[in-house]
Order: structure tokens, then sequence, then C-alpha cells
């Protein structure tokens, strides 16, 4: 067993605040929404933080996603649930992306998505404060995590997913523990399903930024990209942008690192990056608004990020400008046209969503929101073996010959 995962561990959380009012809430208690029905943020004590660890021995420890225990929420030990939640790393793409682009490839993490960071740390906050079943709304792959994660506790679990979600998310929720239903509806009107049932009592709603830990949990995405960079960050990051929940905890995740005195005042420019047929962020953001509203009719191939409306919009939007970047769109021809030269040039098979950004970045490239000289991280959220690929051109049947002057 990974060594982090066995010795004590101080903890220095000291409170939750609601992210819109600043409303404090006592810690070590079962919370969902704020009173003001926003996101709730766990706050930590950084200055003992910074009195009782160092950078060098912060990187004695293994590169896991524990090695980060004085900024995360679990405080018992023996409530910590792992699959082996390992640091991500960066792969360059020089051929589809350029010299300067790194896909930070999140579907090397257990269930094959960064949806494992996030709700392996919800899910452990949820047995120390004795949580015994959890419904969630999902688009696949957080549906996966939290069954896994979940099941490996003995919490119950129940997921909803939009009809169309793809069989193979569908059977891998099932599989790994959970009751799966499907919905007619987007995963908003899943959401609505969860919501009626945690009113009636019947479970503790987990769907995303509606509990405190899931933004802990996918912090660690900066954390570990401030440390793999030599405590630097990029020049810009492209983030693939549903309920945003990454995007917020990376940008939480760098102002907890400059109050450790670990990296300075610098900040990537943060790009949120949308489908162009599921875009509620990108249209806030170009009409300079707070909140988006709800996206009507919703499609695209990436079904990741076809989230029409964001309980976190107001956090997204505000990370988004504060580091001066943009939210963006592209459409889907472009999406799958990355993922395919992704796959072909450089040898990386990333997920739709992970697509986007990069069709984004090469979009900001021609449109000089970006210079090639800059260093850009791309987020790919999910193993691409999890997706619809194409059929092979060159098969043969097994009877069939080979023509090898075709070849």
């Amino acid at each position: 067993m990974n060594h982090n995962l066995v010795t004590d561990r101080p903890t220095f959380v000291t409170h939750l605040e609601c992210s819109l009012t600043g409303e404090r809430y006592e810690a070590d208690m079962l919370h969902g929404l704020s009173r003001a029905g926003r996101p709730l943020l766990v706050r930590y004590d950084l200055g003992a933080v910074k009195a009782g660890l160092s950078r060098d021995e912060l990187a004695a420890r293994d590169t896991d996603m524990w090695r980060w225990r004085e900024l995360l929420p679990v405080r018992g030990t023996q409530n910590i649930v792992s699959l082996g939640e390992i640091e991500t790393p960066l792969i360059p793409i020089p051929a589809s992306g350029g010299a300067n682009v790194l896909v930070k490839d999140e579907g090397r993490l257990p269930t094959g998505s960064f949806k494992a960071r996030g709700l392996v740390m919800a899910v452990a906050m949820a047995k120390e404060l004795g949580v015994k079943r959890i419904a969630m709304p999902t688009n696949g792959n957080a549906g996966a995590a939290l069954a896994a994660y979940a099941s490996r506790c003995g919490i119950e679990t129940i997921v909803f997913c939009p009809e169309d979600t793809p069989e193979v998310n569908v059977r891998e929720i099932a599989m790994q523990g959970a009751r799966v239903w499907r919905v007619n509806g987007l995963i908003d009107d899943c959401g609505a399903i969860v919501g009626k049932g945690a009113a009636e009592g019947r479970w503790f709603d987990f769907s995303t930024l509606k509990e405190p830990y899931r933004i802990e949990g996918k912090k660690t995405m900066g954390l570990e990209l401030a440390a793999q960079l030599g405590w630097r960050l990029p020049d810009a990051i492209f983030y693939p942008t549903g309920g945003g929940t990454g995007l917020i905890g990376m940008w939480k995740a760098f102002d907890e690192l400059e109050q450790l005195g670990w990296i300075g005042s610098e900040r990537p420019r943060m790009y949120a990056v949308q489908a162009a047929g599921c875009a509620p962020i990108v249209r806030a953001f170009d009409a300079g608004q707070e909140h988006a509203e709800r996206w009507e009719d919703a499609h695209t191939v990436a079904a990741g990020i076809r989230v029409p409306r964001a309980v976190g919009d107001f956090l997204i939007l505000r990370a988004v400008r504060e580091s001066g970047g943009k939210a963006l769109a592209v459409g889907d021809p472009a999406i799958m046209q990355a993922v395919e030269d992704c796959a072909r040039r450089d040898g990386l098979l990333i997920c739709p969503e992970g697509g986007a950004t990069l069709a984004a970045y090469r979009e900001a490239l021609r449109t000089g929101e970006v210079d090639e000289s800059e260093q850009v991280v791309l987020f790919n959220c999910a193993t691409g073996l999890k997706y619809p690929m194409p059929p092979a051109p060159d098969t043969l049947d097994r009877h069939g010959e080979i023509d090898f002057d075709a070849l």
C-alpha cells in the first residue's frame, strides 16, 4: 500500500464558506449548497500548512493525489478510499498541436477519467460524515467514478443519466455496483430528479458543486501542474467546461499555492472550452453577464460538456475573466478532426471533450488569441477508449488474402 495512505495526517480545514456571499459554515458537518443556493468552498489554515510543510518535503513523497494531504479535507486516514490516483502525465503533441503544447492526460486515472479526482474526495468525505445513500446525475464518466468509489466503501448509489448516454458508460456504472436509470432528457433533467429525491430524504445529492468536496479533488489538477512544471504555471490552460468544477478548482489551487509562497502571482489565461451546440458559458461571457441562462436544445458529440446550466456558472466566468482568458465554443466537426489528428499524428487517443480543447487552441492560434511560442496545457479528461471510433478501413476477414504490393 502507498505509505501516504497510512501515515497520520495533520488536517488544516478551518471552515466552509459560501462562494457568493462569504458566509461561514462549520466544517465536519454534512452540507449541500449554501443558504444562498450556491457552492460551498473549503477553507484551510494556510499559514499552518506553510509552517508545517515545505516544497522539498512534498517533492520527496510519492507522486499520487494524496501527497497533497495538507490541502485536502479528509481528516481520518481510515476514511480514505483509493483505487490508485496517480499523478497524470503531461504529453507533448508536436505534430497535431505544436512544439509548446502539452496534454495533461487524465484518462490514466481510475475509471479512465478526471472524474475520479473529484469523486474519490467527495466519497471519502461522505464516508467520513456518515452518508449511506448517494444519488447523482451524469453524462457517463462521473457516474462510473462514483459507482467505483462508493461500492468500494459500501455506500449505496443511484445514478441517473440521459437516455442517449453511451452504452459503454451505462454498463460501466452498473458493473461497478450502482443502480443506473436512463432518463428521457438531458443532465439537468436528471439533476431535477436527484434534487426531488434528496428533498424527500431518499438520498444525499451528489450533483456537481452541490456538495463541497468534489472541487477539492479536482483542484489537485492545478497543484500537480504547478509541481510538474517546476513551480511555475503555463501561459494558458484550455479546459473542457460543462459543470466547470475542475476550472474552478484549479483557480482555487493556484490561490492556495501563492499563499503558501510556492508560486508567484502570475496566472495562466484560463480558456473555458464548450461545444457550439451547448455553450451557455460562452454566451454569458460574450454578453458580459455574471450568470449563464440555460442552453436550450443542447447537442454535441462531446457528451461530457453537454451541460445546459451550471450551478457554478459565476465562478467559471469569474476565473476566466480574472485570468484574462475567454470562453470559447467549437463545432463538432472541428472536435472530431482534432481527435483524429492527435491519434494519427501523435499517437495519443483523446476523448471528444479533450478534442474540443485542441480544436479551441487551434482556433485561438488562428485568431491571435494565443501565440505558438506560448506554453499551453490542454486537458484531456478521459481515455479515448471509452468512445465510439470509426471503422478500420484496411481490415480483412480471416479468409482474406493480403496483397502485399498494395501495402
